[in-house]
């Protein structure tokens, strides 16, 4: 039983176009189907699909078939990370034209809940999200989605750039959480595409003091090239030693009394969670943006209340595709330094086969879908 493609609703009429499309139909399994995609509805456009970003969390659906409680039961269609042109749209859209240049924010909530109505629609309990099971992404010629989530992007934007506001978004919403301002200091533990998008829009924020941690000296190396004032190899020695003394210097204060203003783990790991808890100063800040993959960790909390570090937790974002198309177009931030490899949409198996197999030497994979 194939997933019905995002934004067709049940009741259309006859489907308008054919879309080549790759679907997922058994672990490290990508098959192509040709899919109906039905013409617009009131409040929809369709998109010709552009490019599409290989995600960590795609590679971890076409390697494991799961992530958490979201499990793959059926053909799933991959891809959130989204940029394209307006192919047609809904008799009531209003915002955008056929032709234009579009990036596409990959969940929208119901609009009508609680949390969707105090802004905080990243919660919503019936968000319906591209690419988590059983709702289908984008690595498809054609998609629908809804008009008030599709955000067109200026030419000063590349398709490149506009497919990875997605990850931007993430790094805005940390960066929000963490309350960064001017002339603070953060430490990134991870400098895969989340961190380096945090350390961007921190940066971007008024960061002036930014430390990228992580054990691979090419991610290190485009850290530093997208903003991280000061990075550190973990292989080589032990960051928070690095942390505290770089901070004792910077802020004049004691060992004990040292650290970064907000800490951030992008990482994902229980390594990378423990040093980000450890790593702030008193009353600082750590924002939690990855999710170490086992929920049931050893962690020390008395250390972290002690210094009475305030914690918080990240889940995806909410109305930040604004703000990082300003941020890209304005040339504060520069997500076309995080491309590495770029594949034909007909070697979309490759490309997920090379994003698994090359960690350490890639840091974004696109697909061309055109």
């Amino acid at each position: 039983m194939n997933v019905a493609f995002p934004g067709c609703f049940s009741g259309r009429t006859m489907p308008a176009i054919q879309s080549k499309t790759s679907v997922l139909s058994a672990t490290r399994t990508l098959n192509w189907e040709t899919r109906p995609v039905a013409d617009p509805g009131p409040h929809e456009v369709r998109v010709r699909v552009r490019r599409v970003g290989v995600c960590g969390s795609d590679v971890h659906y076409f390697t494991h078939g799961r992530i958490g409680k979201y499990v793959v039961e059926q053909p799933l269609v991959l891809g959130h990370e989204v940029s394209g042109v307006v192919d047609a749209v809904g008799p009531e859209v209003t915002r955008l034209k056929v032709g234009d240049r579009v990036a596409l924010e990959p969940g929208y909530p119901c609009r009508r809940c609680t949390f969707c109505k105090q802004g905080k629609y990243n919660l919503c309990p019936d968000m319906t999200f591209m690419a988590t099971p059983p709702v289908d992404g984008a690595l498809s010629e054609y998609v629908l989605w809804p008009d008030d989530f599709t955000f067109a992007v200026p030419d000063s934007i590349s398709d490149d750039a506009a497919a990875l506001l997605e990850p931007l978004a993430v790094g805005i919403w940390a960066a929000r959480k963490g309350e960064v301002g001017p002339g603070q200091s953060i430490a990134v533990f991870g400098a895969g595409p989340i961190g380096c998008t945090t350390i961007q829009a921190a940066r971007a924020a008024g960061a002036t003091t930014l430390i990228a941690v992580d054990i691979e000296d090419f991610r290190l190396d485009l850290a530093r090239k997208v903003g991280a004032t000061h990075t550190f190899n973990a292989r080589n020695g032990d960051p928070l030693d690095f942390i505290r003394q770089l901070t004792a210097e910077r802020d004049g204060v004691p060992l004990s009394h040292a650290g970064v203003d907000v800490a951030f783990e992008t990482g994902g790991t229980l390594a990378t969670t423990r040093l980000a808890l450890a790593s702030p100063r008193p009353g600082g800040s750590v924002v939690l943006v990855g999710l170490p993959p086992d929920p049931e960790i050893s962690l020390d909390i008395a250390g972290a209340a002690q210094r009475e570090a305030v914690i918080k937790g990240v889940f995806r974002y909410a109305n930040c595709y604004p703000t990082a198309i300003e941020l890209v177009a304005s040339g504060q931030v520069d997500l076309d330094a995080l491309v590495t490899h770029r594949y034909p949409f007909a070697q979309t198996p490759e490309a997920f086969e090379f994003a698994d197999r090359e960690k350490k030497t890639s840091m974004k994979v696109l697909i061309d879908v055109q």
